[in-house]
């Protein structure tokens, strides 16, 4: 956008920020467990609450990759999925990649998603 542009004089500047700085903003304390909020590109956006009927579904469906997948795969909800520099979404079912670690160095990225489920 150019600054002859006069959308450029409405529109506030937008500072986004990458995986590193969310993470930085969290070990400061800027940012805690219960702001419930996560990173998606560049943004960071407050998540839905989470009602009896979404928790309920999630349990269920929970439940049931778990027995799917056994030891094929690791089924985590509500966990943080590393995608790129700038997002890191909290998703409400993800079905990973076995892993004896079950992931404990880092977060997982794309190519350890089988499967993603996050409501909007």
């Amino acid at each position: 956008m150019k600054a002859s542009d006069p959308a450029a004089l409405t529109e506030p500047p937008q500072r986004l920020f990458s995986r590193r700085d969310y993470h930085a903003m969290a070990e400061a304390g800027i940012l805690t467990e219960q702001d419930r909020v996560e990173l998606i590109n560049g943004r960071i956006i407050a998540m839905m609450p989470i009602g009896p009927w979404h928790s309920a579904s999630s349990s269920k469906l929970n439940q049931h990759l778990t027995l799917l997948y056994l030891k094929n795969g690791i089924v985590r909800s509500g966990a943080p999925v590393g995608l790129g520099d700038d997002s890191e979404p909290q998703p409400d079912i993800t079905v990973l990649r076995w892993r004896d670690d079950f992931y404990a160095e880092a977060h997982p990225g794309p190519a350890d998603v089988i499967l993603l489920i996050q409501r909007r």
